[in-house]
Formats: C-alpha cells, sequence, structure tokens
C-alpha cells in the first residue's frame, strides 16, 4: 500500500532557505566560476605545496553500494570528500569550509532513500555534478553521448577542477580525496588523463536484487518529487537524473540502446528498462576495462553480495586498492559498517525475474557472476 500524500511530502522536503541559496549558486555558475577564482588566487602560495595523490573516485549505478564504500573510506584519517555542509557553496571549499566550521556536528536524519543510512551536516555526500555541469554541456542528453574520453580535452575545467580538489585538501587538512559520482561510468578514461595514479571504485550489484531495489527507489523520489515541487527543481540543478520524475538514462556512446530504455521507462516498463539499461552500464564498463590496460589496472570491482558477506576480506582488497593502510583496527571499523540490505528481490514475480536475468544474462556473466 502506497504511503499517505502527508507522508509522500516527508519523503524529500527542501526549505525555503535551501532552496534560495541553491539558485542563488548553481543558477550563476559563471559568477561563481569567477569568485572561485579568487579564492584560488588569494590561496595561490597554499595550494602550491598540496599535491593531489591517487585520489579516488566511487562509480556506479545508485544503489550498488556506493554510499557504504564512501562512507567507509571517509572514516580514514587525512581524506577529504565533499560533505552536506558544502552546499550551497560548492565552489569555494575552502571559504565555506572556514565559514560553517561550526556545523561540522548536528542531527543527523534519515536519507531520502529509506535505507539504513543517516544524513548530517557532516556526513559525505556526492556533490560534483553540478560543477561538472557548469563546464559541459549535453551531459545529461540521452540523444547524445555523454561519454568523456581520453580524447576530452578541456583545459578551464582540468585546472578549475585541480584547484578545487586542492582546496578541499587544504580546508579538510587532509591527503587524500574521495569522491562518489555515479555519472563518472562514462568519464574514467577522461580522469585517468587528468589524474594518472586515480584510483576507481566500481560498486556493482547482482541484476535482480539490485533492479528491484532501483524500482522500490524510483517510485519513493517520484513520490517525494510530485508531493515536493522545490525538491524536483532542486535535483535538477543539482545534477540528479538518476531516480524520479525527470529520471533520464546516461548515454554510453549508443543512442539507438539509450532510446529504448528511455522509451521503455514512458511506457511504464519498468523492468525491462532498468534490465536494459543496467546491462548497458555495465557492459560499457566491462568494455573500458577490456579495451583499456590503464583503467583496468587503476579499478577494482565490488559486488555488493561480497561486501556482506565477506567485508572484512572485500574492505581489506578495497583499502589495499586505493593504497589506504591495512592496519588490522582499520579493517576491523570499516567492516563492522556494513550493512545487509533488505531483500527487495522478493518483491518481483517470477516472469519480472526471468525478464531480468534474459536482458543482463551476459553481462552478468562477463562481471563473474
Amino acid at each position: 500500500m502506497k504511503n499517505s500524500a502527508a507522508s509522500d511530502a516527508d519523503i524529500f522536503c527542501v526549505s525555503q532557505s535551501k532552496d534560495f541559496f541553491g539558485r542563488l549558486v548553481l543558477d550563476n555558475p559563471r559568477s561563481w566560476r569567477w569568485i572561485s577564482d579568487l579564492e584560488t588566487k588569494t590561496l595561490a602560495a597554499r595550494l602550491a605545496d598540496i599535491e593531489i595523490e591517487k585520489p579516488v573516485f566511487i562509480s556506479g549505478l545508485p544503489k550498488s553500494g556506493g554510499r557504504i564504500l564512501l562512507e567507509i573510506l571517509t572514516e580514514l584519517p587525512d581524506v577529504a570528500s565533499h560533505r552536506n555542509m558544502d552546499f550551497p557553496l560548492l565552489y569555494t571549499p575552502y571559504w565555506s569550509n572556514r565559514l560553517f566550521k561550526s556545523t561540522k556536528t548536528g542531527q543527523s536524519t534519515q536519507r531520502v532513500h529509506r535505507d539504513a543510512a543517516t544524513n548530517s551536516p557532516n556526513s559525505p555526500e556526492a556533490m560534483e555534478e553540478a560543477l561538472w555541469m557548469s563546464f559541459f554541456s549535453g551531459l545529461h542528453e540521452p540523444r547524445e553521448s555523454n561519454v568523456l574520453n581520453a580524447t576530452t580535452s578541456n583545459g578551464s575545467f582540468e585546472i578549475f577542477y585541480i584547484d578545487h580538489i586542492r582546496k578541499l585538501l587544504l580546508a579538510r587538512d587532509a591527503n587524500r580525496y574521495v569522491s562518489k559520482a555515479n555519472y563518472h561510468v562514462t568519464r574514467l578514461e577522461y580522469l585517468l588523463k587528468i589524474f594518472p595514479d586515480a584510483r576507481f571504485v566500481i560498486p556493482v550489484r547482482q541484476p535482480v536484487a539490485h533492479i528491484a531495489s532501483l524500482i522500490k527507489q524510483n517510485d519513493l523520489f517520484s513520490r517525494g518529487q510530485k508531493a515536493n515541487p522545490r525538491a524536483r527543481a532542486h535535483l535538477k540543478r543539482v545534477g540528479e537524473f538518476e531516480l524520479g520524475l525527470d529520471r533520464r538514462p546516461i548515454n554510453t556512446g549508443n543512442t539507438e540502446r539509450t532510446q529504448v530504455v528511455y522509451r521503455a521507462w514512458r511506457r511504464g516498463e519498468e523492468i525491462r528498462g532498468w534490465a536494459i539499461y543496467w546491462s548497458q552500464i555495465y557492459g560499457y564498463l566491462a568494455d573500458v576495462l577490456e579495451k583499456s590496460p590503464a583503467v583496468r589496472a587503476a579499478s577494482i570491482l565490488i559486488p555488493f553480495e561480497d561486501l556482506c558477506t565477506e567485508p572484512k576480506l572485500n574492505v581489506q582488497n578495497l583499502f589495499g586498492h586505493c593504497g589506504f593502510s591495512t592496519k588490522d583496527h582499520n579493517i576491523k571499523a570499516a567492516a563492522g559498517q556494513v550493512r545487509n540490505p533488505t531483500d527487495y528481490a522478493n518483491s518481483l514475480a517470477d516472469d519480472e525475474i526471468a525478464l531480468i536475468n534474459l536482458e543482463t544474462f551476459d553481462t552478468a556473466k562477463r562481471l563473474c557472476y
């Protein structure tokens, strides 16, 4: 049974102040890029000594385990990531960190996803996308390729992005940068071009359970957005098109296939649309890993089921790949954070499971499922 309209309104609340300041910053990217340059110039002497070493990028489809991996890595010492308190002043991470330093702690609330994770001002969060959108057009246009690869060149962005991460490291007195950005699935080669020693963490999940969870989340986001018009505008502003009323599939370079997914969703064929999309995204990742030895060496796949059943081993592999300390107490503490999810697959009928298995079989096999 669906929740009442009143409870739907509680799913995704965007306050008037958050909406106002979000619009003030993100609807005026040119002005804020100028302010960001000013911040960079005032910090030039201090930034000159900061090196970006092995930045970590977590990227996969939502609900594949990326959030818990982000939490595990950002609990380590000397790690910087974007956090809720960084919004909306994303362009000026050093100044905003000094301004809101007193709000690093605060009351934790349940995430809009209604999963086991909670949010507080200091919670790590995926916040890069709005910055990328201010430099690249068409990033979320399903009718054109969204791939940024080794041939991509955008000097203004690359300078800005490197300085942005340096400022975040300086603000947090940290040595390593960790980011969760699902849209980076089509940007791994470009990121490796910018950061040759980057480390990629790719969470993957068994398709039946994964798609069942995605369907639940999409329904939750859609209901929340219908009950809260500001929420819909907010998600578009921050570059969140994965779930909800403005859901758009990532075009991995195959526009025809992407349009099949888009049309399936518009017709209400949720199972089929998500199954094709799952295969498209992870099939693209498998292709990149096979074709690029450099990306393959920089990447580690973390199957969600393995993380839940053998957390200590998988956390140890994660730390080792990323170049973090594998001291026993770090491993034990991180493994203790892993949460077993609700088995959403039980909500699917046999014919729906069969359809998912049919559409995803070849790709899942390439990922050792």
